[in-house]
């Protein structure tokens, strides 16, 4: 039930990391704040489509 998802970064919208969330429990989007190798500091990641 464990689904892939990308996570993009909300300064330069670049699609930097891929992760697992359980669609069941996690309707909506996840957010994570981690490093941008492209901004050079740690910003918000969001799930894309």
């Amino acid at each position: 039930m464990r689904d892939r998802v990308t996570l993009a970064c909300t300064e330069c919208k670049n699609r930097n990391y891929t992760t697992t969330k359980n669609k069941k429990t996690t309707t909506g989007r996840i957010e994570f704040k981690k490093y941008c190798k492209f901004c050079k500091t740690h910003t918000n990641h969001k799930e894309t489509r």
